[in-house]
């Protein structure tokens, strides 16, 4: 007899919402690998909603929620863990990025994060790894909409990555206003470009690569028509980048452009792309680009599911940045452990992963200290400057701005007025962490390894009591200060924090 398994793969979705267009894949898991099943594509140009004082205006914002509708309607069904959502250059520039969102919270039950650009580099890198298994230093160049991420690996790791501020949407309205197209504005889009790659020019060529490779929609664009126009192999060269510059530069406007292989919608960025990676090629001495088909949402799919298999690459971050400014570790695994120890005993916010905002503030508790590298006063606010402006793989903007404001609220006064605005989570998931990360400081305060005695929390909203052992206090009682202290903070933020001894 043979058996049938009736249990349905695991099915898992991305979406990329770029600045030209917003991309979903879902892939169903297999085994050790994954079945890409649907793919969506929606053109929305985003960037070019972008005024000049950073803001989207409404036209761009509801063509995004638009298509976010559409894909919410494919992903039906679907739970939380398998679906990531990925927002890059124009909602990490836009400065009413929190209206978009909170819009979009009516359409797409899923968080949407807004991921930092180097971020974006190693997300895009992973997915070029894992659909071009070449052996070898592979160079990842992605021209997207608002920015150009460039980036150096081997295998599954990245050696160097950054993200420039030079896309094909961006560059158009900047250099080919009123859709003209002659050598002089062309020249001015690879001249600004070459500008952008000054800093990182050397860097790269000393590295080195053995094969470069091109993803997403710019390249795509100009390998087919590469293709169209003879060049089957849809190898991409210098030669030929100069060649179809040439038939570019024949026409007068980007409307009047008729190239084999060229899709009218891609038509208006066409010629900025071009500028840009011609002036890529320039600055890295490249001499042929392959296509990929993998890119960021790809490297989210894949991400995803490896989080199940493999070590998460955010706690390899936290310790890289522990070790980076390195931090008292006994010190801050004291504050870990403790902190841990307290919010397993509070009850969480119904309708949010407890595990998700523990993992938050152990990460906050381990890194608390990174400040001290700068100086003692003020330890606080350093340590969320470096926490919130660093380089963290594996983080989004809003993960960094939690583990800020955390270690920013662990000791001294509660100006909680001066809390960032979030996306993702509200405030009032947030100050149990802060509740909990101030009492796990203080109560280790004095640095000492012997281990704290039995002491129990019962946490009734903005009331928390701290339950401990009979006479501890009194032999302690620079502790006692310090927590008599604490709860005048407390008192000055509308908190309450009540300290008794168990009987």
């Amino acid at each position: 007899m043979t058996l049938i398994n009736n249990e349905r793969p695991r099915e898992i979705a991305a979406i990329d919402m770029g600045s030209n267009s917003f991309h979903m894949v879902v892939a169903r898991v297999v085994g050790q690998s994954l079945q890409i099943i649907s793919r969506h594509k929606q053109r929305v140009h985003l960037a070019s909603g972008l005024d000049s004082q950073q803001n989207l205006d409404q036209a761009a914002i509801q063509r995004g929620l638009n298509c976010l509708t559409m894909f919410a309607e494919r992903l039906q069904g679907f739970a939380p863990e398998n679906v990531r959502i990925a927002a890059t250059y124009t909602l990490r520039q836009a400065r009413n990025a929190h209206v978009f969102l909170k819009r979009a919270e009516n359409i797409m039950p899923y968080p949407i994060e807004i991921i930092p650009g180097t971020e974006e580099a190693r997300l895009i890198y992973l997915g070029v790894a894992h659909t071009q298994p070449n052996a070898g230093r592979k160079l990842i160049v992605d021209i997207g909409g608002g920015s150009t991420e460039l980036v150096i690996g081997e295998e599954f790791d990245t050696h160097v990555l950054y993200s420039k501020h030079m896309g094909c949407v961006s560059y158009n309205k900047n250099h080919f206003q009123n859709a003209k197209l002659n050598s002089k504005n062309f020249a001015e889009a690879q001249l600004a470009a070459q500008q952008k790659m000054e800093s990182i020019t050397s860097k790269y060529r000393k590295f080195g690569w053995d094969k470069a490779v091109g993803s997403s929609g710019t390249i795509k664009a100009i390998r087919e028509v590469l293709i169209a126009n003879g060049y089957s192999d849809g190898v991409i060269t210098s030669k030929r980048l100069n060649q179809l510059i040439e038939q570019v530069l024949s026409f007068k406007t980007t409307e009047d452009l008729v190239l084999l292989g060229l899709t009218d919608d891609r038509k208006p960025v066409f010629a900025a792309g071009l500028a840009i990676l011609s002036a890529v090629f320039s600055a890295l001495n490249i001499d042929e680009m392959i296509y990929s088909d993998g890119a960021l949402r790809e490297g989210l799919l894949y991400e995803m599911e490896d989080r199940f298999r493999h070590s998460d690459i955010r706690t390899r971050t936290a310790n890289a940045m522990a070790k980076q400014y390195n931090i008292d570790i006994d010190q801050a695994n004291r504050v870990q452990h403790t902190a841990e120890y307290f919010y397993d005993q509070i009850d969480t916010h119904p309708g949010l992963a407890k595990s998700e905002l523990s993992i938050l503030l152990s990460w906050g508790a381990l890194l608390h200290e990174v400040g001290l590298s700068i100086s003692y006063p003020g330890f606080h606010r350093h340590s969320a400057y470096l926490l919130r402006h660093s380089t963290m793989p594996g983080f989004n903007l809003e993960q960094q701005t939690v583990l800020a404001t955390l270690v920013r609220f662990q000791r001294k006064a509660l100006k909680l007025e001066e809390m960032p605005e979030l996306s993702i989570y509200k405030r009032k998931h947030l100050y149990p962490l802060i509740r909990t990360l101030r009492i796990a400081t203080a109560l280790n305060g004095q640095r000492i390894d012997d281990p704290l005695p039995n002491i129990k929390i019962k946490a009734e909203k903005e009331h928390w009591q701290l339950m401990l052992p009979v006479g501890w206090l009194s032999s302690n009682k620079l502790l006692a200060a310090d927590l008599i202290k604490e709860q005048e903070y407390w008192q000055k933020a509308g908190w309450q924090l009540s300290i008794a001894e168990e009987q």
